[in-house]
């Protein structure tokens, strides 16, 4: 075999190589991060309201129409994973906050309060809508990383597949360039003369 031929196939092993251990730390990341998120948001224990809750939705109560459809699914469970955080931020907090201030946001109101300072009224929905909006941010943010650990595993199986196709590939290219040498040897003597 000729070591032009040999310098690709080599390569093609090295490149699959790394792909391979690329793949080997997108999974351990991944399983890192979803194993933290799911830890994290496990601690907190928080639950969604009980099924019973979304057979009467009302607009000012608990359950109001619109978190039917997205909350509902999630009834009586145990807040642990990232779809879970998200639907729970933006369709249960973020719903109740919009509700209580009538729209109006955080700084909204935290500008009305510095301005009327003695409304113990505002100021307590300033505290509350604070409270909320900290607690919606930090679930969004699970939410995040719960995607990203999706994404990194994703990656982790593209990883897995090119490495393994890389190496197919060098393989099959060290084996088809592997071909016999061809010896000339010259012949001496006399010719042999038909009679």
């Amino acid at each position: 075999m000729r070591r032009s031929s040999l310098l690709p196939a080599i390569a093609g092993f090295a490149a699959a190589a790394v792909l391979l251990v690329a793949g080997g730390l997108l999974l351990w990341g991944s399983a890192y991060v979803h194993n933290s998120v799911q830890g994290q948001l496990a601690a907190q224990q928080i639950y969604f309201p009980p099924q019973a809750a979304f057979a009467h939705p009302k607009a000012g109560i608990e359950i109001t129409p619109s978190m039917v459809p997205s909350v509902s699914q999630y009834a009586g469970q145990q807040l642990v994973t990232g779809q879970q955080a998200e639907s729970y931020a933006d369709n249960f907090i973020a719903v109740h906050i919009a509700n209580m201030t009538g729209g109006q946001t955080y700084a909204q109101l935290s500008s009305k309060a510095l301005a009327n300072p003695n409304d113990t009224k505002l100021a307590a929905e300033v505290s509350t809508v604070f409270k909320g909006e900290a607690l919606r941010g930090m679930l969004l943010n699970a939410f995040g990383w719960w995607k990203v650990s999706q994404i990194t595993y994703i990656a982790s199986l593209i990883a897995f597949g090119l490495g393994g196709l890389t190496a197919l590939a060098s393989l099959f290219g060290l084996t088809l360039t592997r071909r016999p040498e061809i010896v000339h040897e010259m012949i001496t003597g006399t010719p042999v003369t038909k009679a």
